[in-house]
């Protein structure tokens, strides 16, 4: 008789950070899984009608997961949906604000390997959108400069670099991720690029820096503070992975648009 097939089995909870359709009715997903870090993932036969897969195979659903490892290739076998974060799917700029943190997820983690807090910080941030009614603006900038810690470029914000003082008009210098005063800029070298804060968005800096990840979102921020925060935080991410990303591009199409 010939030998059993070797099927290990696994069950977890996912997020989806991608979606691609495969064959007729198959998807190949990407999802972000629990203590398992990033896996490609094909849940066959999912866009068939009724398919008890449908639900679960979809960008940024959370769902508790049954998977099989078949010839080094994991498949989904059972899909139970947790969390759909249907209220990103009624407003078209969250939503798109919701695909560039998948996005940046699914760039930053590695196959396989486990990022700790990776996962926690997508859902959390979807949850801050969809839930908590948070100001888009806010739950970006604290998803770009958490992340960022998470990945290893934690910007350096208790003093200025160069003399060491407490930052006087201070500037947030993208490719070092240091702290700086207005004065001492030419320190850091002319090709280099800072962006000015002022009192309340290094305030917030801070805060996303070392504050519990559990009340990310639960500074305060002034209306004139926040676009300050916002440009460092997005300028940082993007200079520090050396790249850009298409969801963000279309995402502030829209909000140019509103």
């Amino acid at each position: 008789m010939p030998g059993r097939i070797h099927m290990p089995h696994l069950v977890t909870k996912g997020l989806v950070l991608r979606e691609v359709n495969y064959k007729e009715s198959d998807k190949i997903l990407t999802v972000l899984l629990e203590g398992q870090g990033r896996r490609t993932v094909k849940a066959q036969g999912c866009r068939r009608k009724n398919s008890p897969l449908a639900a679960s195979a979809q960008l940024m659903v959370w769902s508790e997961m049954s998977l099989y490892d078949y010839q080094d290739r994991w498949s989904m076998k059972e899909g139970n949906p947790l969390e759909e974060f249907r209220g990103l799917r009624t407003d078209l700029t969250r939503l798109a604000l919701g695909t560039y943190f998948a996005e940046v997820a699914e760039a930053v983690s590695e196959e396989g390997v486990e990022t700790p807090g990776l996962l926690s910080l997508v859902l959390n941030s979807l949850y801050a959108l969809d839930k908590l009614g948070k100001a888009e603006a806010v739950v970006k900038a604290a998803f770009e400069v958490k992340l960022a810690c998470l990945v290893g470029y934690e910007p350096m914000a208790d003093a200025c670099a160069v003399c060491g003082q407490q930052a006087v008009e201070p500037q947030l210098n993208l490719s070092e991720g240091v702290l700086h005063c207005r004065k001492c800029r030419r320190e850091l070298g002319e090709d280099s690029i800072s962006l000015p804060l002022d009192e309340g968005s290094l305030a917030a800096l801070r805060y996303i820096v070392g504050g519990d990840a559990k009340r990310l979102f639960s500074f305060r921020i002034a209306p004139q503070s926040l676009p300050l925060l916002a440009g460092a935080a997005e300028g940082f991410l993007l200079t520090q992975l050396e790249r850009g990303f298409r969801t963000l591009d279309f995402y502030k199409g829209l909000v140019g648009k509103v």
